[in-house]
């Protein structure tokens, strides 16, 4: 391997090992950044899964909460993913939207001060949609209102975090680069070993411990898709500035819709998934506009469905559902 490391933050997670794995193989040594050095085994196990030589990668210590490990993190680095935020469940806001905010700024903040060229943003459809509009049809202009009533956690989260990182990079960023990446609900093959965000929902449907799915209308980004978007944002000089949505070829679609894929395409694996939805009305139609990321990006995103159907058979593989081995 040769060429400048580059930092990607939040190394141990489902987006970060695939973006790890995919930058490792293409010949770029990565630092990454994790709260604890003794996942680093985890972290290597992951990315060697996704077919890359871990040779290349090292690690460094940092939390999105604490100063501390940042300047160590960043020190010559040019190129920052910035994947790293909380995805967990809470009853106070501030549980989520606290550290995905003081995170963003941390990262920037030491990006700036170590001289990197730019920082591409891991935020979310969260960031974009969550609003209601009298017809939801939504581009990269459009902002989830962080004073929504009954707006969920983890939206404000990204929300609060993306418009803080656009706020600094205008008032202090020096000549340090934002792009932000926009994925919708990310599914496809997992090289970590937990089931935790999206796959979880999976995991939930293939083992018979959701009786009904819920009723909502989304879209579907492929994980591998989503890391080559940030990859593609880091490389193209005209990305610095914007924002890019993310998702799969073809409509949004329900859980429903995705019950039925797994159904149809999956055979006695897919047994146990529900038939039925959660009381309540019919989602409304949504539209979600790529044509940023295909135009600027070079994105060529995966149907929908073939991402469904391999996200099974990764959390099969990995030996992560109970149904396989009753």
């Amino acid at each position: 391997m040769s060429g400048a490391t580059v930092l990607v933050t939040g190394g141990t997670g489902y987006l970060g090992t695939r973006l790890i794995a995919d930058l490792l193989a293409s010949g770029v040594e990565v630092r990454t950044t994790v709260r604890s050095l003794d996942r680093a085994d985890e972290v290597r196990e992951a990315v060697r899964r996704g077919g890359a030589d871990d040779a290349g990668l090292t690690f460094a210590a940092a939390s999105l909460t604490d100063d501390d490990g940042w300047p160590a993190a960043m020190a010559g680095i040019e190129d920052v993913y910035h994947v790293a935020s909380p995805m967990i469940q809470a009853d106070d806001p501030d549980e989520v939207v606290v550290p995905a905010r003081d995170g963003a700024l941390r990262a920037l903040r030491a990006a700036r001060d170590a001289g990197a060229r730019r920082v591409v943003l891991t935020s979310s459809f969260a960031a974009v949609g969550y609003s209601p509009k009298p017809v939801r049809d939504y581009d990269e202009s459009d902002w989830t209102d962080p004073a929504t009533p009954g707006l969920p956690a983890y939206p404000l989260s990204k929300t609060v975090a993306e418009r803080a990182a656009w706020d600094f990079v205008e008032r202090e960023g020096g000549d340090t680069e934002l792009v932000v990446v926009n994925p919708t609900w990310i599914a496809g093959p997992t090289l970590t070993a937990s089931a935790r965000s999206s796959l979880a929902l999976f995991t939930g449907m293939l083992d018979g411990h959701l009786a009904a799915v819920p009723r909502q209308r989304f879209g579907i980004a492929d994980v591998r898709d989503v890391a080559a978007a940030h990859r593609a944002a880091m490389a193209t000089p005209g990305a610095a500035g914007k924002r890019y949505l993310v998702l799969a070829d073809g409509p949004t679609m329900t859980f429903l819709d995705v019950a039925n894929v797994l159904r149809a395409e999956l055979g006695d694996l897919a047994r146990l998934v529900p038939t039925a939805e959660l009381p309540g009305e019919e989602p409304a139609a949504l539209v979600i506009h790529n044509e940023r990321a295909k135009a600027e990006l070079g994105q060529r995103p995966r149907p929908a469905r073939e991402t469904i159907v391999e996200t099974a058979v990764s959390l099969r593989d990995l030996g992560m559902l109970a149904a396989t081995s009753s």
